[in-house]
């Protein structure tokens, strides 16, 4: 089957659409206070707005007041919607062991659904059963749309070990947002961020770049629209879905109102494209997840990372730049934003385990792998000339697929002898992935090769942010890019 969040996109793309119609049978909408009303109420909600929509999600609670014949009205409603468009159940489930795994059973085997809306209370091991099948999507709740959600999910939270993925003390509800990230092994998991909270919709966003989020509480709960797309969408013009019941099955005729509803969307999101802040065309050379994160770009060059002046390289050239970004190992904090940066990059490949190339990249691809859960291995600079004389580090079997991971790229050198190496072992690689692309012809070189560069910035990128920052002279910058002839 098709990975959920695949599907979703998909159809996203098909249709034009974010909207995401709720199929919320309330008893005050019915003919009767029957499920067979139930059913008919769904049935022609989803034959006048399919064209509209880019995912369904029917709530459970209605359909289970009405006890076992609303079950399996639940499951005909589920199976009445159209193959190419996703279901999100949303029942907010939260158990753990033997009941989450026969919670998972009721959603995706009896009741067919592609999601479902879970509580992130009791862990993530009340999560797994859900997880287990990357065909199957989940929402965690995060910050929902209610106004009772302060009462726990603003509180201010402790650091947590990094191991699972936090590191710093924040809110509740990034804590839950930083953790769906390091959850998100098999690229399943989104958010649940109501669009009554613009702001926390903001920093969430921030948190979890490259996470789905589904945003609830436009219509009746009073959620603005336009800020919460603004808010919230992904830098590539996807990534929020804007779920809508009654505004539509109450509108005299729901199939214009939804279709309203996908143009209001879609004219915030052409909206934020003029801007220059989604959609951004980048280079087919060296393909980049978006603009810099200011705190990264300006940690590079606090933590020394990055200096400009006069350096003599090695091959006798004097530069106005010197990046070496071994310096890493000593900031923690910049490590790990680092780290993250680098996850929507590879959550975007197919690929078995991260190869690091030594030295800069050791710590950073160890991190990565902390943060994502992908298991590592490293080519040697120099063949061990005693014990195993392994060429490379790390468990793996012939046949895998590894993806280099490397701190800059420059012309591209480094990375053929280590493609070699990890090629000669018997690993397949077809992809490079670095945190700045120095533009000096490695992607092209690459490329001839049949290998493809993924860098998260550019250097031209980071050299605009800290014109445009002031936090690097003109001067300065003018005369990089003239040196690297940029």
């Amino acid at each position: 089957m098709v990975p959920f969040f695949s599907l979703l996109e998909e159809r996203a793309r098909r249709v034009d659409s974010l909207l995401c119609v709720g199929l919320d049978p309330h008893p005050d909408d019915l003919s009767a206070p029957t499920p067979q009303a139930a059913r008919d109420f769904c049935l022609r909600l989803i034959d006048t707005t399919a064209d509209q929509a880019a995912a369904f999600k029917p709530n459970a609670a209605f359909f289970e007041a009405f006890g076992p014949e609303g079950v399996e009205v639940l499951r005909q409603v589920i199976a009445a919607v159209p193959e190419d468009i996703p279901v999100i159940l949303d029942a907010k489930r939260g158990d753990i062991a033997s009941t989450a795994q026969a919670y998972a059973r009721a959603a995706f085997q009896v009741l067919g659904a592609g999601a479902v809306t879970l509580s992130p209370y009791l862990g993530y091991d009340s999560l797994e059963p859900f997880l287990d099948d990357p065909a199957r999507g989940v929402f965690l709740l995060c910050k929902t749309s209610n106004p009772g959600a302060a009462d726990l999910q603003e509180l201010v939270v402790s650091s947590i070990s990094s191991d699972r993925g936090v590191s710093e003390t924040s809110t509740l509800y990034e804590t839950v947002a930083r953790l769906a990230r390091f959850w998100n092994r098999q690229g399943n998991l989104g958010l649940v961020v109501g669009a009554t909270h613009p702001q926390a919709l903001a920093r969430v966003r921030s948190v979890a770049p490259e996470l789905w989020i589904l945003a609830p509480g436009v219509g009746a709960q009073g959620g603005d629209l336009r800020a919460a797309i603004h808010a919230g969408l992904r830098t590539d013009g996807m990534g929020l879905l804007v779920p809508v019941s009654r505004a539509v099955s109450r509108a005299k005729d729901p199939r214009r109102a939804a279709e309203e509803l996908r143009l209001a969307i879609n004219q915030e999101r052409t909206g934020i494209s003029d801007q220059g802040l989604v959609n951004r065309k980048q280079s087919s050379s060296s393909p980049v997840t978006g603009e810099p994160q200011p705190s990264i770009a300006d940690g590079l060059l606090d933590a020394g990372c990055i200096k400009f002046g006069q350096f003599t390289l090695k091959s006798g050239l004097i530069s106005p730049i010197y990046l070496d970004l071994r310096q890493l190992v000593s900031f923690p904090r910049l490590l790990e934003q680092v780290a993250n940066a680098y996850l929507p990059v590879l959550q975007g490949l197919s690929f078995d385990r991260l190869a690091a190339l030594p030295y800069a990249a050791l710590p950073i691809a160890t991190a990565i792998s902390l943060k994502g859960g992908w298991p590592m291995v490293y080519p040697r600079k120099e063949v061990k000339q005693y014990g195993t004389r392994a060429e490379i580090e790390g468990l793996y079997e012939e046949g895998e697929r590894a993806v280099v991971i490397d701190d800059l790229a420059t012309t591209g050198g480094s990375k053929f002898e280590a493609i070699e190496k990890l090629t000669s072992a018997g690993l397949k690689v077809t992809d490079v992935v670095v945190l700045i692309d120095r533009q000096s012809g490695a992607s092209e070189a690459l490329a001839q090769a049949g290998y493809s560069l993924h860098a998260v910035f550019t250097l031209t990128q980071l050299l605009d942010l800290w014109e445009r920052n002031g936090r690097v002279p003109a001067e300065q910058i003018m005369a990089t890019r003239a040196f690297l002839k940029l």
